[in-house]
């Protein structure tokens, strides 16, 4: 009876490697597909949920594929995070495993586009840029949904150091003519955050007043320079990286975040399309 039960366990111990190093390998697969047809500079990361794994193959369907990928475009410095969940991926294991296959019956897919907080303190040009909710304060009257951490809809505060312009006057902090702030004024301000079509909109509508110790404006801002220093907190973003041309529903703030999101049901996907829409 020991015997027999070491070798049940044996055989089960087998059996999993043998179908986790199934998995591991189609994973690779489906990665160096994606990284030649959409001409990515690394490979992405797939993970194919589930277990057993050879269930799935045998069955044709995969109850869930995640992926995720750094991408570059000209118009962003640094790299951008693109991830999709695929639900109810419906490929044989031979056209898995041989990496020809080009298209992909999916009963769901949702897709993302992640901007890290450093990529949009370069895309501002403003290095220390932090984004975040805007926080519920009886002083400013937004109602907003709290600090960094949280989810917006649509209401930012952005804090960040202008560059340097110019030579700080003796008489105190202000900011130059150029809209510009000198040496170390932080300034933060109320943005709008909205998805107009295939573009997400970043708009500073003015000056935060909150309590908040740390989303404070450090600077008065003189009148005159107030329009110059609100279009540098001003962006247009197009989502034109989202996976496999999905189309935009949502865009919102997360820790520092800015991601946008889109949803799809029963699409069939272009592994050559996962960053051209």
């Amino acid at each position: 009876m020991r015997k027999l039960i070491i070798g049940v366990l044996v055989v089960a111990g087998l059996a999993v490697v043998t179908d986790f190093g199934a998995a591991a390998y189609s994973e690779y697969r489906v990665s160096r597909a994606l990284r030649v047809g959409a001409d990515l500079s690394a490979d992405p990361e797939v993970t194919i949920n589930g277990f057993p794994f050879l269930g799935q193959a045998l069955d044709g369907r995969y109850q869930s594929v995640g992926l995720r990928a750094q991408v570059v475009r000209p118009d962003i410095p640094g790299q951008i995070y693109v991830d999709a969940a695929l639900t109810g991926v419906h490929l044989s294991f031979g056209d898995l495993t041989d990496g020809n296959v080009r298209r992909v019956p999916v009963e769901r897919l949702e897709a993302r586009m992640v901007l890290e907080p450093i990529e949009l303190g370069r895309l501002f040009n403003i290095p220390d840029l932090q984004v975040h909710s805007r926080p519920a304060d009886k002083s400013d009257g937004t109602g907003g949904s709290g600090g960094s951490g949280m989810t917006t809809a649509d209401g930012l505060v952005l804090t960040g150091t202008l560059p340097v312009a110019g030579t700080r006057p003796s008489t105190g902090t202000r900011l130059g003519a150029n809209g510009t702030p000198l040496t170390g004024d932080k300034v933060s301000v109320q943005a709008d955050l909205k998805l107009e079509g295939d573009q997400v909109t970043i708009t500073a509508t003015g000056f935060y007043r909150g309590t908040s110790p740390d989303l404070t404006t450090t600077v008065e801002v003189p009148e005159a320079d107030r329009p110059a220093v609100l279009a540098r907190f001003s962006r247009t973003i197009d989502t034109k990286e989202l996976p496999f041309g999905i189309t935009p529903t949502k865009v919102f703030a997360r820790g520092g975040q800015i991601q946008v999101e889109g949803k799809g049901e029963n699409v069939t996907i272009d592994l050559d399309r996962l960053r051209r829409p």
